[in-house]
């Protein structure tokens, strides 16, 4: 055993001769590395001239190549001859080349300010990161290579600084972390991003507001907020964020825990700044359904950011970040659920009993369509927020429509459908004051004929589907033609079932002055009637037309000759009806009266009809 421990301890003149192999090479370094120090921090040195530049990128590399050196022949010094002299001055000159490194480092990071600037970094960087290829989710979807592809023709802006600057830094970096000095090097490091992302943030109005304040903000100023925010965080995401871990991983690939708390310490306390403004705006006392939008642009933002705020914030030191983007899309849910259920119960509660002028379009079936056509621009985010909510169908309405959620799978789709329903119901409600059963039916076309046409335009035809609009079309149809039976069947019963019949000219007279009176009554009654939109307004025109004139034509042909040149009872001729046809349904504020002047032939009443008719189409 005494051999083993003897044999263990070098002999005294080998031990000797490592001493001086490890003194030699810790010399050679240490008077390598003492004319750099000399050369870069004595007073004659110029002013404009740094270790770390074109001109000297060389010798830079040297120097960072000896410390290395320096501080391995140290540690074989260390092992064979602690005590040595050389050993302390070789350490006091590793702190002077470290203290010209921090130096070197400080500076390079401020003077290339600009072209480290986050959006640059994140452009020139985006395909070659070794971020974007080692996370768990890669920042890679066709809308964000798009974004960087566009951004690459603004890379000249960035073209004053340092083109080696970020690889510069990543020299320094790798030397002081690899020589001890982790911690001088990156206290320098988050000193200076820090500032650059809190400039950035303020430059993009993004303000740091407790809950009070922002329930303290009347609507203009927090919706004004809300404006800000909305291209902010896009480009805080995208730009900011995304840059400053680019270059926090470039900079100290050569340690991962340093890259991820540096980034973490720079960026957490502006990233929980900016993603907890949702949150707090969300739960502002007054929501109402007109504020129902921002809050939507906000979810919406956030939801197709989720993807890339979890690469960039993917490592466990900023959980808190993705917690509070969780938080905050739930908040903005819940406050969308709440707005959406205030404006289904506005419409419940809607009790205006006056009817509307002309059977026109109730102010209740604008406001909902319009809602419902916005509302439809946000499919995605609301097919979210929307599931697993199932509305109750009103039950007071029965037909295929009255139960959405079987006849549609998305949640979007039969909140809407539901809340056309709904919307429906209050209308079929709203046709009862009207005295005249024709115009509560002309009522009902015309505001169904709103919704139809309104879905048919907007993203809603796409949730709803060809089938909703082709049966809500028939039953405009159907409530037109229930309009025109009623408005004109006693004018269309006033004429002989067979005009080509012949009959005697006092039957003759006596026909004509029965289709008089009611033509001119009914004139009278619709000439203040309307139908706002111009296709089911031409359809209604074009059935009358076809029932009306093609009888009045052939009985008034056959019978012209027989009432002995006496045109008092022939106030109406064929053109005249088709004239007076055409003038219907604009809402007209005149009296409606109509000429009684008799003409036999047909010219005098003619002429005035085709003044009446100066609106036509």
């Amino acid at each position: 055993m005494g051999k083993h421990l003897f044999r263990s301890s070098p002999p005294p003149e080998k031990q000797t001769a490592h001493q001086t192999l490890a003194e030699t090479a810790v010399q050679e370094c240490m008077s390598n590395i003492n004319t750099v120090i000399s050369k870069w921090t004595s007073p004659s040195s110029s002013s404009d001239q740094f270790l770390f530049s074109t001109n000297s990128r060389r010798e830079a590399e040297e120097f960072v190549e000896a410390v290395r050196h320096l501080h391995i022949t140290m540690h074989r010094l260390a092992a064979v001859n602690p005590s040595s002299d050389k050993l302390i001055h070789a350490q006091n000159l590793m702190q002077s080349a470290m203290n010209l490194l921090e130096s070197e480092f400080h500076r390079v990071l401020m003077e290339n300010r600009q072209y480290l600037d986050p959006e640059s970094v994140s452009v020139r960087s985006y395909r070659s990161s070794r971020f974007s290829s080692s996370t768990p989710t890669s920042v890679s979807d066709s809308e964000d290579e798009t974004f960087h592809e566009e951004n690459t023709t603004e890379e000249h802006r960035f073209s004053g600084g340092d083109s080696d600057a970020m690889d510069d830094l990543k020299m320094i970096a790798d030397c002081m972390i690899s020589s001890g000095y982790a911690k001088e090097c990156v206290k320098v490091y988050k000193t200076v991003r820090r500032s650059i992302v809190d400039e950035t943030l303020h430059g993009l109005a993004v303000e740091r507001f407790t809950l009070h304040q922002i329930q303290k903000m009347d609507w203009d100023t927090l919706e004004s907020k809300i404006r800000s925010w909305l291209p902010a965080v896009k480009l805080a995401v995208r730009s900011l964020f995304f840059g400053e871990r680019l270059l926090a991983d470039h900079v100290f690939s050569s340690s991962v825990n340093i890259a991820e708390s540096s980034f973490t310490d720079i960026t957490l306390e502006g990233a929980l700044t900016l993603f907890t403004f949702p949150e707090n705006a969300a739960k502002i006392k007054k929501l109402t359904p007109e504020k129902m939008f921002r809050f939507l642009d906000m979810y919406e933002s956030l939801a197709n950011l989720f993807v890339e705020i979890e690469s960039i914030f993917y490592f466990d030191s900023a959980v808190t970040v993705r917690t509070q983007v969780i938080t905050s899309l739930a908040k903005l849910g819940d406050a969308a659920r709440l707005m959406m259920t205030d404006f289904e119960s506005a419409i419940q509660k809607e009790t205006s009993k006056t009817p509307i002028a002309g059977g026109g379009v109730h102010p209740l079936t604008r406001y909902v369509m319009n809602y419902l056509s916005f509302l439809a621009d946000y499919s995605e985010s609301t097919a979210v927020i929307f599931e697993n909510w199932r509305p109750t169908s009103p039950e007071s309405y029965a037909g295929e429509d009255a139960r959405p959620e079987e006849l549609y799978s998305s949640p979007v789709s039969v909140r809407i459908a539901w809340v056309i329903l709904l919307t429906l119901c209050k209308i079929d409600g709203k046709a009862q004051p009207y005295k005249d059963v024709a115009l509560s039916y002309l009522f009902l076309a015309n505001n169904l004929q709103y919704v139809v046409v309104k879905v048919r335009s907007s993203g809603l035809k796409v949730l709803l589907g060809e089938d909703w609009v082709g049966r809500h079309e028939g039953k405009v149809r159907q409530y037109a033609e229930k309009f025109e039976k009623l408005a004109w069947g006693r004018v269309l019963s006033s004429l002989p079932e067979n005009p080509a019949e012949e009959i005697t000219p006092e039957e003759a007279r006596e026909l004509f002055g029965r289709f008089n009176d009611e033509f001119e009554a009914a004139y009278r009654k619709q000439i203040a009637w309307v139908v706002p939109d111009p296709k089911l307004r031409d359809w209604i025109k074009i059935s009358l037309s076809q029932r009306l004139v093609p009888v009045c034509t052939e009985f008034y042909e056959v019978n012209r000759f027989g009432l002995g040149g006496d045109g008092f009872n022939v106030r109406y001729t064929p053109e005249d009806i088709g004239n007076y046809l055409s003038d219907l349904y604009f809402g007209s504020r005149g009296s409606g009266s109509v000429s009684t002047k008799g003409s036999g032939s047909g010219t005098g009443s003619s002429a005035t009809g085709k003044s009446h008719g100066g609106r036509s189409h």
